[in-house]
C-alpha cells in the first residue's frame, strides 16, 4: 500500500511538472517570420544611418534637441514609468525569498484575589517569524520574468519615445522656418500688389485705366494682407508648438532664422528582418507578448500546491530585559502544503483568461509589426512621388514669375485686360508657396522615414543616462 502510494505520488509529481514546462505558448520565431526577405520596391538594403541627426549642422536644432529631452513632460513621465516598474520588478523577486518578521507586545494585568487585594503584572513577548514558499512549480519565477519583461518593454517605449520626441522637435522647427518663408513670401505679395494699386491709381487719374481695375487692385490688396495676417498667426501657433515640446511656457517668441535644406540623398533602408530587432516600438510591443506568456504560466500555475515553511523564535517574560534569554526562547519549524479544491471555476477562468488575453497581445503585436512595414513603404513612395512634384513645381514658378512680369507689362501697353495681370500673380504666389511647402514636406518625410526604420538620432543614444527629475525641482 505504501508502494502504490508513493509510485501516485511521484506520477502525480512527474505529470505536474510536465503541465508547468510546457505552457509556454510564445514561439520565439514568430518575431521574424512574419517579415518579408526584401522590401516590395527596389529600395537600397544596406545599413541605415543611425546618428541622421548629427546631419544637422545647425547649433539652434542641436541646442532645442537636448532642452527637449532633459524638460519634455511626456519623457520625464516615461522615466518615471521606468522607475515604476523596477520597483516592480523587485516587489516580483522578493517573493523568492524569505520573510522574516518581528513582533514586539506588552501588556500590563491587574487581578483582585479573594480578600479584594489588587496584583499587577507584566508581560512582555518578542516574536521572529520566517516564512518561506519554495519555488516548486516556478509560479514565482514566472512572476518575476514578468515583471522583468514588462520592465524592457518599457525602456523600449522610453527609447522609442525619446527617438520620437527628436523628430517632432526637429520637424516642429522646420515648421517654424516654413512659416517664416511664408510670410515673408505674402508680405512681398502685399508689398508687390500694393505697389499695382499706385501705379492703377495714377493711370486712372490720367484717364489710362478704368475704375474696375482700381476696384479689382484694392480688393486683391485687402485679400494679400488678409494672407499675411493669417501666416503670421500660423507661424505664432508653429513656435508655440515647438516651445511645447521644448517643456517651456508657449509664448511664441522663439527666434528661428534658418532655411530649408533640399534633400537629395536616398536614404538605406537595410532589410525588412532587421527592423524587428532595431524599433523600439516593434521591442517594446514584442516583449509585452512575451510577458503576457508569462502571465499565462503564472496563472496556470496558480492551480498546484504551494509549498511553505514556517519558522519562529518566541518569548514571553515579565520584564523586557529577560526576553533574549537563550534559556527560555522557544521555536516551532512547520512545513505545509495548500492545494486549491474548489473555488467555483476561479482559478480555471483566471488561466483562460491570461490565454485569451496572450492572443490578444499576438495579435495586436503582428498588427504593429505589419503597421511598422506600412511606414517604411508610404515614407519610400511618398519621398519619390514629392521629389517629383518638387522638379516639376521648380519649373511652374519660374514660368508663373515669368508671367506675371510679362502679363502687368502687357497690361500697361493696353494688350491685356488687368483679370489677366490677377490671374498670373495669383499664379506666381501660388507656386512660390508650393515650392517652400514641397520642400519642408520632403524634410518631415524623411524624418519620419528614419523613425519608420527604428534609426537612432545619435550613436550614444543606447548608453546615455535617462532623464532625471526631482520632485519640486526644475
Amino acid at each position: 500500500m505504501a508502494k502504490s502510494l508513493k509510485t501516485l505520488c511521484i506520477t502525480s509529481l512527474s505529470f505536474l511538472l510536465f503541465s508547468c514546462s510546457g505552457i509556454y505558448e510564445v514561439d520565439e520565431s514568430l518575431q521574424k517570420s512574419h517579415a518579408p526577405k526584401q522590401w516590395s520596391s527596389d529600395l537600397l538594403t544596406t545599413n541605415i544611418k543611425e546618428d541622421w541627426f548629427e546631419q544637422l549642422k545647425n547649433e539652434q536644432v542641436h541646442q532645442l534637441v537636448a532642452l527637449a529631452l532633459s524638460n519634455n513632460f511626456q519623457l520625464i513621465q516615461q522615466s518615471l514609468a521606468i522607475e515604476i516598474q523596477q520597483q516592480q520588478l523587485t516587489i516580483a523577486g522578493s517573493a523568492l525569498w524569505p520573510s522574516l518578521d518581528m513582533s514586539l507586545r506588552g501588556s500590563r494585568q491587574k487581578t483582585v484575589d479573594a480578600d479584594n487585594t489588587a496584583n499587577y503584572g507584566n508581560s512582555v513577548s518578542l516574536g521572529l517569524n520566517l516564512q518561506y514558499e519554495l519555488d516548486l512549480w516556478g509560479k514565482l519565477s514566472d512572476a518575476e520574468r514578468q515583471a522583468n519583461l514588462e520592465l524592457m518593454a518599457q525602456q523600449a517605449t522610453f527609447e522609442q519615445a525619446k527617438q520620437q520626441l527628436v523628430a517632432d522637435v526637429i520637424t516642429a522647427w522646420f515648421s517654424v522656418i516654413e512659416a517664416n518663408q511664408l510670410v515673408a513670401l505674402y508680405q512681398q505679395r502685399s508689398d508687390n500688389t500694393q505697389q499695382n494699386l499706385l501705379i492703377i491709381e495714377s493711370g486712372y487719374q490720367q484717364g489710362l485705366n478704368s475704375a474696375l481695375d482700381v476696384y479689382l487692385t484694392r480688393n486683391e490688396v485687402n485679400t494679400e494682407l488678409s494672407r499675411t495676417s493669417d501666416q503670421q498667426a500660423k507661424k505664432i501657433l508653429a513656435i508655440r508648438q515647438l516651445e511645447q515640446l521644448l517643456g517651456q511656457y508657449p509664448e511664441g517668441k522663439l527666434f528661428v532664422e534658418a532655411d530649408l535644406p533640399l534633400l537629395s540623398s536616398e536614404i538605406p533602408l537595410g532589410l525588412p528582418t532587421d527592423l524587428v530587432s532595431r524599433k523600439p516600438e516593434l521591442l517594446a510591443s514584442w516583449y509585452q507578448l512575451l510577458a503576457k506568456d508569462a502571465s499565462l504560466a503564472y496563472a496556470h500555475k496558480q492551480r498546484f500546491p504551494s509549498v511553505s515553511i514556517t519558522a519562529s523564535l518566541s518569548n514571553n517574560e515579565q520584564d523586557i530585559s529577560d526576553l533574549l534569554s537563550a534559556s527560555s526562547l522557544g521555536w516551532s519549524l512547520l512545513g505545509s502544503i495548500a492545494m486549491p479544491l474548489f473555488n467555483a471555476g476561479k482559478l480555471e477562468a483566471n488561466e483562460e483568461k491570461a490565454r485569451l488575453v496572450l492572443k490578444q497581445t499576438e495579435q495586436g503585436y503582428l498588427s504593429t509589426l505589419y503597421d511598422a512595414f506600412a511606414d517604411v513603404e508610404n515614407s519610400v513612395t511618398l519621398e519619390s512621388s514629392l521629389k517629383e512634384r518638387y522638379q516639376m513645381m521648380i519649373k511652374a514658378k519660374e514660368n508663373a514669375i515669368a508671367a506675371e512680369t510679362l502679363s502687368f507689362e502687357q497690361y500697361q501697353s493696353g494688350l491685356v485686360e488687368y483679370t489677366t495681370v490677377l490671374d498670373a500673380q495669383s499664379r506666381s504666389y501660388d507656386a512660390q508657396s508650393t515650392v517652400i511647402q514641397i520642400k519642408n514636406q520632403l524634410i518631415v518625410n524623411r524624418i519620419n522615414l528614419h523613425i519608420a526604420l527604428g534609426g537612432d538620432f545619435a550613436r550614444s543614444t543606447n548608453t546615455a543616462a535617462l532623464p532625471q527629475h526631482e520632485p519640486g525641482k526644475e
